[in-house]
């Protein structure tokens, strides 16, 4: 079974990027197939609202500029997608949004290609934010009709520093304790 990670922050190497490495390590323990998808170096390009995928209901952008389909048949094909994001002034960032504005459409107008799949919202905060950039993506997975993963804690991790991220309990039992709920979510959806 494939779960595709999706890394919302511009930082290469960060807390998101630790944590979500951290969640993926886990699951691959429990013999999934990971994948992480880095959009912090890709340029993607704002939806403009075209609605060219309402017209070619192919599930797939008409934007050809950037690697969004490559990202889109990526999610198609796994049967969970982890959703990751920093908190950068109370939501989730600016590269995200981007993102899920362009394949939340994609999808809805490709048939719901996304409906069903196990989604997994993980967020990182620094000291305040994450309640509401978690419900940013939970909304996003309800919203393709995703099963959304449940978990012991809701998903948002503190971490100010480079180290907080390891060097916090909770935020690693949360990881753990999310794995868990992915390998049981996904058992049950098959």
């Amino acid at each position: 079974m494939k779960i595709v990670g999706v890394n919302g922050s511009p930082r290469l190497i960060g807390n998101t990027s630790s944590a979500l490495s951290t969640l993926l390590d886990e699951l691959e323990k429990k013999g999934f197939e990971t994948e992480q998808l880095q959009i912090y170096d890709e340029e993607l390009l704002p939806c403009n609202a075209c609605m060219s995928c309402r017209l070619r209901k192919d599930g797939r952008c008409i934007n050809e500029n950037d690697r969004l389909n490559e990202y889109l048949e990526k999610l198609y094909a796994a049967e969970a997608v982890i959703l990751a994001s920093p908190v950068y002034f109370g939501s989730i960032t600016s590269q995200m949004k981007i993102f899920l504005e362009r394949v939340g459409l994609c999808s809805r107008y490709g048939d719901q290609r996304l409906r069903r799949k196990a989604g997994v919202a993980l967020v990182v905060q620094g000291a305040r934010g994450g309640m509401m950039a978690h419900a940013e993506l939970v909304n996003f997975l309800l919203d393709c009709q995703m099963v959304v993963c449940p978990s012991s804690e809701c998903a948002v991790l503190t971490a100010e520093g480079p180290s907080d991220l390891e060097g916090d309990p909770r935020n690693l039992r949360i990881i753990k304790d999310l794995g868990r709920e992915i390998d049981w979510l996904t058992g049950r959806l098959r």
